[in-house]
């Protein structure tokens, strides 16, 4: 994509904060008038890199309030390195996390955990990523992709719900989350959210993806038409779309949590209460599957997300 296409669907779509995903977008040419362009427009930038090109990278830009590099790691260096089939690229990731702080740079991770994650290992690289000091983590279930060959790495809704719960009781207050605190209780089943696939909007080179990043069901030409053709309501688990079934994935569900969180006071107010104090005592115990609730319509879209390679 050229600079001016990704800064075209920026404003088409007119969301406050944006993603540059990948491949890796510090291999395109251009990344940096990319950066330059969004930052211009005061929109918040997460840039999503595996960090090999970072600190090699860091001159081209400058520091901003609206510019955050979000680094993928999977976990401690075993977990990671095998992640991504290459040993030394966890050490390389600390490095250059280590090199952004220095030169004034927003910095958060994200992680995506599957079958084989052990509570006791998540939890002591949470630890580890936070005396890096990076603002926050992101972390997800990884979707399991129809097409993957190896589909037994995904986690069930069951076993997403379990091995988070194991993972936060151990955590306690020490671990700080670039996401909301609802969304944190949907991934150990406390609290029930319906998908919002509308609230991530992906453009690629394609167009306008449908639905959502995760499935690949054709592309729109514009924002306008990705919003008023798609068929909404055949997708997300209420919707019984056997490929949603499963997801817990932060695309489809961070934006269900925010709509939780601001779309009524009592959202508003047990979210307050989630942040200042923390989860109840009586949230320790096994998670209880959510049933599908019913779908509501909302329309305004929380984070686009350009696919820049």
């Amino acid at each position: 994509l050229s600079p001016s296409q990704c800064l075209k669907a920026v404003d088409e779509c007119g969301a406050p904060i944006g993603a540059i995903p990948g491949g890796e977008p510090l291999l395109h040419p251009q990344i940096g008038e990319i950066i330059e362009g969004i930052v211009a427009r005061k929109k918040y930038l997460y840039v999503c890199t595996n960090a090999i090109k970072l600190e090699e990278m860091l001159p081209h830009f400058k520091p901003s309030k609206y510019l955050a590099f979000s680094i993928h790691l999977d976990g401690l260096q075993q977990e990671h390195d095998a992640s991504v089939c290459r040993d030394g690229i966890y050490e390389t990731a600390i490095n250059a996390i280590r090199a952004a702080k220095r030169a004034g740079f927003r910095v958060t991770t994200n992680s995506t955990l599957f079958a084989d994650a052990e509570p006791e290992r998540c939890s002591q690289f949470f630890d580890e990523v936070m005396q890096l000091g990076v603002e926050g983590m992101m972390v997800s279930p990884g979707y399991s992709y129809e097409k993957a060959p190896e589909q037994d790495i995904f986690l069930s809704r069951e076993r997403s719900h379990r091995l988070f719960r194991k993972i936060f009781k151990s955590g306690g207050g020490r671990w700080k989350f670039n996401q909301s605190p609802v969304f944190l209780e949907f991934l150990k089943g406390n609290w029930d959210l319906e998908c919002r696939p509308w609230g991530t909007p992906s453009y690629s080179l394609f167009g306008w993806q449908k639905p959502c990043y995760l499935l690949d069901e054709g592309y729109a030409e514009s924002f306008s038409d990705l919003m008023k053709t798609t068929d909404w309501d055949s997708y997300g688990r209420a919707s019984g779309n056997p490929k949603c079934q499963q997801c817990m994935a932060h695309c489809g569900y961070e934006p269900a949590a925010v709509e939780a969180t601001f779309g009524s006071w009592k959202g508003f107010l047990r979210t307050a209460r989630l942040a200042l104090f923390g989860p109840p005592a009586t949230n320790q115990g096994e998670a209880v599957l959510a049933t599908p609730g019913r779908r509501r319509k909302v329309t305004l879209p929380v984070l686009p997300i350009i696919d820049s390679v």
